[in-house]
């Protein structure tokens, strides 16, 4: 399954239940509310978004409250919003994205040793 184009609202209700699921709706609006103060209501919109999206699943229980769990997988959505970031911003070249961040990101030297590695084997696997 293709990952789904999700808001940076819808985004927030994922992380609450990819770091921790099922949960309830009360349950996380619980937890955003420390984060945003959004009302359980907001929260049930975007859970009702997200199931619609095809990003959570429910599980119903007879008479118990409806129960979410992350329908795909965190990665998933990472490398989708990567992609449609790098081809909105850079006009899908890594180049340009690469340069950019070399010159802007704080790397500790040991970062920038993982990351020439990285590098290097990325280009081994096309070779």
């Amino acid at each position: 399954m293709n990952a789904p184009n999700i808001s940076e609202s819808e985004w927030a209700v994922m992380e609450v239940l990819w770091d921790h699921s099922p949960r309830t709706a009360s349950e996380i609006a619980k937890t955003l509310r420390e984060k945003t103060s959004w009302a359980e209501n907001t929260v049930r919109t975007l859970l009702t978004r997200l199931v619609e999206k095809g990003a959570l699943a429910i599980e119903e229980q007879t008479g118990s409250p409806k129960l979410y769990s992350p329908a795909i997988k965190r990665e998933a959505c990472v490398r989708a919003e990567s992609e449609s970031f790098l081809e909105r911003i850079f006009q899908g070249a890594a180049k340009p994205l690469l340069v950019h961040f070399a010159k802007n990101a704080r790397l500790t030297p040991d970062e920038v040793k993982e990351l020439k590695k990285l590098l290097d084997q990325s280009t081994q696997n096309k070779s």
